[in-house]
């Protein structure tokens, strides 16, 4: 990859937001409007904040479970989506009651997972995996489902069957949806490490954040937003960078059909 492709890649990725910093800064400047201080404010405000000890007691947590409930998802929905998929038995038998239990909006759950769970950590995971569960399973069906015929044919008539038809067939065919869906849960699970943390949490980004707002430390409340902005950001590359790994062959695929 040249040197300049490098470059106009990094441009489109940090352009648009440096142009929304930059009407940020120019339109708070000078504000006196004590819910939307200066950016200027802000930005010291989150050096002071967002020290080590804070990144340690609250981020920290935050990043745990997030991980936790993002893995469990990520197998829960793999499994279940390989079984649901395989089997029109299994589809025809789960199907309703999967379009039921989707449709339930994950913070609904909360406190119902709170009855069962308790307070602690588990159920902050739960309510995680309540919703990244969906986009992963939902793809890794329809990928499975996609599975070439012929493909399937040949593993057929060669005598391939049971886990490295599973394997070498069904899980690299189906991986590129598979991979679309834990990008989609990826986004979801940030959204519900928040939520989860604003019910009866002692530490994390959603409570510290909460704490902020109701004690009225605006500058520090949106130091606490900015953050989260930022760490969506950098989880989506480092996605990013897992995907062009993982997909490395399929990448390569699609460039060649392009280029053919």
């Amino acid at each position: 990859m040249s040197f300049r492709t490098v470059a106009r890649r990094i441009l489109l990725a940090l352009g648009l937001p440096a142009v929304l910093f930059t009407l940020w800064w120019y339109a708070t400047a000078g504000s006196t409007n004590f819910y939307f201080p200066p950016l200027s404010d802000i930005l010291r405000t989150f050096g002071e904040v967002w020290t080590g000890e804070r990144l340690a007691s609250d981020v920290l947590p935050s990043l745990i479970r997030l991980t936790e409930g993002y893995l469990l998802a990520a197998v829960i929905g793999v499994g279940l989506g390989l079984l649901i998929g395989t089997s029109r038995v299994v589809r025809d038998v789960l199907e309703p009651v999967l379009e039921l239990f989707r449709a339930i909006p994950p913070p609904v759950l909360v406190p119902v997972i709170m009855l069962f769970a308790g307070i602690g950590d588990t159920m902050k995971v739960l309510v995680i995996v309540s919703g990244c569960v969906w986009p992963i399973l939902l793809n890794t069906v329809e990928g499975v489902r996609a599975v070439d015929d012929v493909l399937s044919d040949t593993c057929r008539s060669y005598g391939i069957g049971g886990p490295s038809r599973l394997w070498h067939l069904v899980l690299r065919s189906a991986s590129p949806q598979i991979v679309t869906g834990m990008r989609q849960s990826l986004s979801i699970g940030i959204i519900l490490m928040v939520i989860s943390e604003m019910f009866a949490a002692s530490n994390g980004l959603g409570f510290t954040i909460v704490q902020f707002q109701r004690s009225f430390a605006i500058p520090e409340m949106w130091s606490g937003v900015l953050l989260l902005g930022l760490l969506g950001f950098v989880l989506s590359l480092l996605f990013r960078f897992a995907e062009n790994r993982v997909l490395a062959w399929y990448h390569g695929l699609r460039q060649a059909q392009r280029n053919s």
